[in-house]
């Protein structure tokens, strides 16, 4: 994978920087290719332990390996992970903005979703949770708990 080189700064759970030789999380290994039941099956465990932003680069990967109409899918799913991920550090701002352009990027797979994710109700909970955090006052964000990330996966919670 090409891009920007990664920073050997610590970072906290939600991906912010930490001083060099604080004690970090360990990142999620870049540019790792997984099947697409292995992309959620790890996102899902990541946005489960709260951490979302580990998430994000678990689609991240996906979206940047995949070539096709299903590449606006997995951007659309780190979108969403970012989202939390911005709600969870406090930013209202960003948290609406992503989530909402996380929305809008995976709703044209609603008619047939691929991998059995819940395109539907991912995107009307991001819609949700973005009108919800725009509605309270700069800095009133909070965690916000993403719904699982495939329609199975929601009969067992």
């Amino acid at each position: 994978m090409s891009g920007r080189a990664r920073s050997a700064r610590p970072r906290d759970g939600l991906g912010r920087p930490l001083p060099h030789g604080a004690p970090g999380v360990e990142r999620q290994p870049e540019g790792v290719r997984r099947t697409p039941d292995e992309t959620l099956a790890e996102a899902q465990r990541l946005l489960d332990a709260g951490m979302p932003f580990h998430a994000h680069e678990v689609f991240e990967d996906a979206w940047k390996s995949t070539d096709g109409p299903e590449r606006a899918l997995w951007k659309g799913l780190a979108q969403f992970a970012v989202g939390v991920t911005h709600a969870a550090r406090g930013n209202t701002r960003g948290a609406v903005a992503l989530l909402r352009r996380a929305a809008d990027a995976i709703t044209p797979f609603a008619g047939q979703p691929p991998h059995g994710i819940d395109v539907d109700g991912l995107a009307r909970w991001a819609r949700e949770s973005a009108d919800g955090l725009a509605e309270r006052r700069p800095g009133g964000s909070g965690p916000l708990v993403p719904p699982p990330v495939r329609a199975d996966d929601r009969a067992g919670r």
